[in-house]
């Protein structure tokens, strides 16, 4: 399905920034990997001209098509020709391939994930039982694509982790929710808001620890999944994002207390003064320095 009119110009405005991207790379291809999520990996391929054999992965793989037109085969019913915007994705072990149209060349995301990363994401919010054995899914869903094009920016960018695996988590959720998988949710606001307040006392009590999702899920008896989106709703944010909100409000309060970036930066949990900077920028529209000023 195509969406809404929002989401088809969403969808058209995310094609634009991967076409200036892939204008700016040529041809040729960039990966994306951390020691520190080694459940993930990702690539991108401007221009390509590659065929492949028929085959399969050991992970969970999910792909995007952002130029040019290919044939997929591997769906039940036969080759299926794939268009910019177009989502697929192929559960471990499955026989596919996906190759440009003849005499032409595409550009598209490739993205893989580890099996029980994701069954233990999964776990969380829908039991084992009630999954059907998964196909292999071509999809055309705005929405769901710019979300797409959206964690893979995240992914390059230098985000930290713990906002790497968020994201990862939320895509994965909505992914889930949009195929009619069953994920508990409450609609009432203050409802949320209630269900999600021992992790937003927690976090306030203890600005300067690095508190897990895991940690936050289990407070608010939520999946992570559910606890993303349930931040979401409330505040805006991601808990990440909530946090690093804290922590430079925090910043700004004991800045005017004479306490030195160097202090503020190790005291608040940043990896450097350098990060703290970067943060603090990001958040307030100046430099440490000049607020302090």
């Amino acid at each position: 399905m195509i969406g809404t009119d929002g989401d088809y110009q969403k969808m058209m405005r995310a094609m634009v920034r991967t076409a200036e991207r892939n204008i700016q790379q040529s041809q040729g291809q960039s990966f994306w990997h951390d020691p520190m999520l080694p459940f993930v990996e990702t690539r991108r391929a401007c221009h390509s001209r590659a065929c492949y054999k028929p085959h399969s992965h050991p992970t969970f793989s999910i792909g995007a098509v952002d130029g040019g037109t290919s044939v997929f085969t591997g769906a039940e019913g036969g080759p299926v020709a794939l268009r910019p915007g177009s989502l697929v994705f192929v559960p471990a072990e499955r026989v596919h391939a996906c190759n440009p149209a003849p005499d032409s060349a595409w550009s598209y995301q490739m993205l893989h994930l580890d099996v029980q990363w994701l069954c233990t994401v999964r776990q969380e919010y829908v039991d084992d039982g009630s999954r059907k054995v998964e196909p292999v899914r071509v999809v055309s869903d705005a929405a769901l694509y710019v979300q797409f094009c959206q964690l893979n920016d995240v992914l390059f960018s230098v985000a930290t982790a713990d906002e790497k695996e968020a994201a990862l988590i939320e895509f994965v959720g909505d992914y889930d929710v949009s195929q009619s998988v069953w994920i508990e949710s409450v609609s009432d606001t203050s409802l949320v808001a209630k269900k999600i307040q021992p992790a937003l006392e927690y976090l306030r009590n203890v600005p300067t620890e690095k508190v897990s999702l895991v940690e936050l899920a289990t407070l608010t008896s939520m999946s992570r999944y559910q606890l993303i989106r349930a931040f979401r709703t409330v505040t805006g944010m991601t808990p990440h994002v909530w946090q690093l909100n804290l922590r430079i409000n925090v910043a700004r309060s004991l800045m005017h207390q004479g306490d030195s970036l160097a202090d503020l930066a190790q005291h608040l949990g940043f990896a450097d003064q350098a990060h703290f900077q970067r943060v603090f920028k990001a958040y307030t529209g100046v430099t440490p320095g000049c607020y302090k000023a």
